[in-house]
């Protein structure tokens, strides 16, 4: 991991794949063999990625494992937290919020965080999900919190997260009821905001990622802030936070050239 340079070392990671361009970094949870259950070491390394995007903002594009037609395996985002590590884990490490210090970080990185999800994605996955700007699924999605299950609950982010996302009475069920839902039902819930082939998901992510990097940097940033602020600071950081677009040198040039292609059309 590069916590200095002016990119990521691809190289340095050993539970993330990465891919870095101009405008985006696309990371791959790669625990296959433990269906990306997120442990210790990959929570580190996600830290390491958030260290980078803030000082180097760039949209963040989070994947899981692809279906391999030639073995069999199918797709998963991320079965949860590893249950091994999980199982030892005490009050102590709960007040510590390893993985919801994580997931709040994420959510707060500069730029957007896109989800592309198929397969499992339960527990920790589906708060680490839940934490992206935007998520992109397919039919073959399977999206819950099992926590309760298993005598503990969901304390990532689910409990206010998921709520504000889908609504009350089907965030309980899901919290309290252990209810899994589909990908279509996912999308019904507004959980996603697409369902692509599991061939296009990650197209589909980029082509979103595409969408946001046509816009001007400063302005989704200082847009994705304001989106997350308490009710009762509005209208006042609306206001001042226009004050700030309106000097830019980018809303005169990207005012310009529409006025200019107006006038040529």
């Amino acid at each position: 991991m590069n916590d200095a340079g002016t990119a990521l070392d691809a190289s340095a990671f050993v539970t993330l794949l990465l891919e870095e361009r101009g405008d985006r970094v696309a990371v791959r949870l790669d625990r296959p063999e433990v269906r990306n259950a997120i442990d210790q070491t990959m929570v580190d390394e996600l830290h390491a990625v958030c260290a980078y995007l803030e000082r180097a903002p760039k949209i963040l594009i989070l994947s899981g494992t692809p279906a391999d037609p030639e073995t069999g395996e199918k797709a998963i985002f991320a079965s949860g937290a590893d249950i091994a590590q999980l199982r030892e884990r005490r009050r102590d490490d709960a007040l510590a919020g390893i993985n919801s210090s994580l997931f709040d970080r994420i959510a707060n990185l500069p730029l957007p965080v896109i989800a592309a999800l198929d397969g499992y994605a339960l527990g920790g996955g589906a708060e680490l999900a839940y934490a992206a700007d935007f998520r992109i699924g397919t039919s073959g999605l399977r999206m819950g919190n099992p926590e309760t299950g298993l005598g503990i609950m969901a304390a990532a982010g689910a409990t206010w997260r998921l709520r504000e996302l889908v609504g009350e009475p089907l965030a309980k069920e899901i919290l309290l009821a252990g209810r899994t839902l589909t990908g279509e039902e996912c999308l019904a819930a507004g959980l996603v905001t697409e369902l692509v082939e599991p061939g296009a998901l990650l197209d589909a992510a980029h082509a979103l990622a595409g969408r946001i990097a046509r816009q001007d940097p400063l302005a989704v940033r200082l847009t994705k802030t304001v989106f997350h602020s308490p009710r009762e600071v509005h209208p006042l950081i609306d206001n001042l936070t226009q004050g700030l677009l309106f000097e830019s040198a980018a809303k005169f040039d990207r005012m310009q050239q529409f006025l200019d292609r107006k006038k040529q059309s």
